[in-house]
């Protein structure tokens, strides 16, 4: 089965700044709705259709002329099982001059077959790009979606997601988390969480980061897993996708169950003291490994909290 992410190329006449310009101008290809600023590096946008797929993206690369590129930062599709779909995926636009004109090519990076909203996507990406895109650069006017009456906010995401919550916990497949007081400020917890693994989790790490866009290894013997940094508000959410998992127990049929699964931290400061709101979204009951992974999880979060509280946790130590 193929793996190759979806792309889609035009060429056209004009020059690639012009190109630039029509396609950080989302709201005249993609959606009048559009929520939030499209054209200033490191700044987010909000594209939503009614209650069927809401998205949230980052400006990662701007490169007039040449590539533009957005990182999606949440995700939420009313219609497929896998909640995590397109979350830490990319979209691309490598922008090419040629003798005849702008090649433009279009990359969903990590949008593959396998995904539910495969069919969907490529049908939607198809007619956003070589219809609406082509036609907004060559025209000035593209065929974005029309902006909707009713007014957006981020309650209906919440209540949709609280929904598919319900459904889950009906059907036993909860996702584990678990709530923790802590006395200790906002800023301490996040630098615990962002800076400080090898002090709760584990030491044998590699290019550790708290900075969106950036990954990080982590092994616990010949466990391996690799993460990639969604999101990171200092002393508020942390989000990390795992990219790449291999976990060595002789018991699994898939020893890469965690891959795809997302790894939230939400801080509530309370005066001088947090709530962190832990969420590993994908790890539930349906997985092989639940009760180990479950088990792991509530060792390592008294870990977390005895190294926030105390500055000395019970992480993994590579000898």
């Amino acid at each position: 089965m193929t793996t190759t992410d979806f792309t889609a190329t035009i060429m056209v006449p004009q020059a690639p700044q012009d190109v630039t310009n029509a396609i950080t101008n989302i709201r005249g290809w993609w959606s009048e709705g559009i929520e939030g600023d499209t054209t200033k590096l490191n700044s987010d946008f909000i594209y939503h259709y009614k209650d069927v797929h809401y998205c949230k993206c980052r400006l990662i690369e701007l490169v007039a002329g040449k590539r533009v590129v957005w990182l999606v930062l949440d995700n939420y599709f009313k219609f497929t099982k896998d909640k995590t779909e397109w979350i830490g995926t990319k979209l691309v636009f490598d922008i090419t001059q040629k003798n005849t004109g702008t090649e433009v090519r279009f990359t969903h990076e990590g949008l593959v077959p396998q995904y539910e909203c495969y069919e969907v996507c490529r049908e939607a990406w198809t007619m956003y790009i070589t219809e609406s895109l082509f036609a907004l650069i060559t025209t000035g006017k593209g065929k974005p979606n029309a902006k909707e009456d009713n007014n957006f906010n981020a309650q209906l995401v919440e209540n949709w997601r609280l929904e598919e919550k319900a459904e889950a916990l009906n059907a036993g497949m909860k996702d584990y988390q678990k709530t923790i007081a802590l006395h200790k400020p906002a800023h301490e917890v996040y630098a615990a969480i962002t800076g400080h693994i090898a002090g709760w989790w584990g030491n044998d790490l590699a290019g550790m980061s708290a900075r969106a866009g950036d990954s990080f290894d982590i092994a616990f013997g010949k466990t391996k897993k690799t993460f990639e940094i969604i999101e990171a508000v200092s002393d508020e959410k942390v989000v990390w996708k795992c990219t790449k998992a291999h976990i060595n127990m002789a018991s699994l049929t898939n020893k890469n169950e965690w891959e795809g699964t997302i790894i939230i931290w939400m801080l509530k400061p309370e005066g001088s003291n947090t709530t962190l709101h832990f969420l590993h979204k994908g790890l539930n009951k349906g997985l092989e490994c639940y009760d180990v992974c479950e088990s792991g999880w509530n060792t390592f979060l008294a870990s977390l909290e005895a190294y926030i509280e105390t500055g000395k946790g019970r992480p993994y130590l590579k000898l």
